[in-house]
C-alpha cells in the first residue's frame, strides 16, 4: 500500500482554506502533537497525577491540564494570525496581539479533557474552538463570547490507541490520524457522517435521581427498547464514538447544577459544530445548542448530541 502523504496542512491548502485560519489549525496541532508525545510518556516522565493547584472552577489540575494548557498558549503565541486564547485553566482570556497586528482569529480551549483518567490510562483529548476576532481592540476579550453558530473551526484531538484529530471548518467534517513515521497528521476519511440511528446512549447514570422526570421517562423508555449504555467519563471518547458508531451523548444538569458541567465555549460549542456539520443534532435539552448567547467566558450548559433521531428521542421526553 503506498503512503498516505495527504497531511493536515495540505489538504486544509487544497479546499482553498485561507493561510491564516490553516495557519491557526496547524499551530493547535502542532500543540495536539507534542501533548500526545506527553501522555505517551505520562508515566514515565512522572506527570501523572494532581499538579497541586485548582483551575477557575475549582476543579482540581492534573499535572498534565497545565502543561497541556502552556503548550497550546506557547503555539498560539508564535501564530500571526491568533488575537486570543482562552481556556478552562485560566481565568481570563490571553491577549497575544490585536487587530491592528493583523490578528484575526481567537482559540478558546480544554487543553485536555477527561484528565484524571491520565493516570489509568484512558483516551483523553484536547477540545477546541475558532471565532473571528471582529470587535474593536480594546474590546478584544468580548470576541470570546459569540454563540455555536458563528464558529468558523472548531475539533477535537483524542489521545488513544492512535491519535485522531477531527475537525471542521464548515463543510463538513474530516478525520486525520498521527502518521508516527511521518510525525505528522495524514487524513483518512473526508465527509464523515454520524449514523442517523443507534440504540445507544452515553450517560453517567449514577445521577439519576437527580435527573428531571423527563430524561427519567427517555431512560425508561431506552432500556424497554432494548438500548445499551456505552459511558467512558471522557468526553473527547464518548463524543467520537457517538460521531463514528451514532447513538447519543448526555450530560444533563440535574437538581443540583441545573446548567449542568460542561462548559459552553470550549466543551459544547466546538462538539455540536463537528456533531451538527457531520450532520447530527445538539441541543441544550431546551432548545438548539449552538444558538446559546454566551454571557460569560466560563459559561456553563447542558449538552445532548449525536444521531438526529437518538436526539429527537430525547428531547420528546423531555418535552413531556
Amino acid at each position: 500500500m503506498a503512503d498516505n502523504l495527504l497531511t493536515l496542512g495540505r489538504h486544509l491548502r487544497s479546499q482553498k482554506e485561507g493561510e491564516a485560519l490553516a495557519d491557526v489549525i496547524e499551530a493547535i496541532a502542532l500543540a495536539g502533537r507534542a501533548l500526545a508525545h506527553r501522555v505517551r510518556r505520562a508515566r514515565i516522565e512522572d506527570v501523572v497525577g494532581e499538579a497541586g493547584g485548582v483551575n477557575v472552577q475549582g476543579e482540581v489540575q492534573q499535572k498534565l491540564d497545565v502543561l497541556a494548557d502552556q503548550l497550546l498558549l506557547e503555539s498560539l503565541r508564535a501564530c500571526p494570525a491568533v488575537a486570543l486564547y482562552a481556556s478552562e485553566e485560566q481565568e481570563g482570556a490571553a491577549v497575544l496581539r490585536t487587530r491592528a497586528a493583523g490578528a484575526e482569529y481567537c482559540v478558546l480551549a480544554d487543553p485536555l479533557d477527561g484528565s484524571s483518567n491520565i493516570d489509568v490510562a484512558v483516551s483523553v483529548g484536547t477540545i477546541w474552538s475558532v471565532h473571528r476576532h471582529e470587535r474593536p481592540d480594546a474590546e478584544i476579550e468580548a470576541s470570546a463570547l459569540q454563540p455555536g453558530r458563528r464558529q468558523v473551526a472548531a475539533g477535537y484531538v483524542l489521545y488513544g490507541s492512535s491519535v485522531v484529530l477531527v475537525l471542521s471548518v464548515g463543510r463538513g467534517v474530516a478525520m486525520y490520524v498521527l502518521d508516527p513515521l511521518l510525525g505528522d497528521f495524514v487524513l483518512v476519511k473526508d465527509g464523515v457522517r454520524v449514523p442517523q440511528a443507534s440504540k445507544t446512549y452515553s450517560l453517567n447514570e449514577a445521577y439519576v435521581n437527580d435527573f428531571d422526570d423527563g430524561l427519567k421517562a427517555y431512560l425508561d423508555w431506552a432500556h424497554g427498547a432494548g438500548y445499551g449504555a456505552r459511558y467512558v467519563g471522557s468526553m473527547v471518547a464518548d463524543v467520537h464514538r457517538t460521531l463514528l458508531k451514532g447513538g447519543v451523548f448526555l450530560y444533563p444538569g440535574t437538581k443540583k447544577a441545573p446548567e449542568g458541567k460542561l462548559r459552553l465555549l470550549y466543551e459544547g460549542n466546538p462538539m455540536a459544530y463537528v456533531i451538527e456539520q457531520a450532520g447530527g443534532l445538539a441541543s441544550t435539552g431546551r432548545g438548539p445548542l449552538l444558538d446559546v448567547e454566551p454571557t460569560q467566558l466560563h459559561q456553563r450548559t447542558p449538552v445532548v448530541l449525536g444521531s438526529a433521531g437518538e436526539v429527537e428521542h430525547v428531547l420528546r421526553h423531555l418535552r413531556g
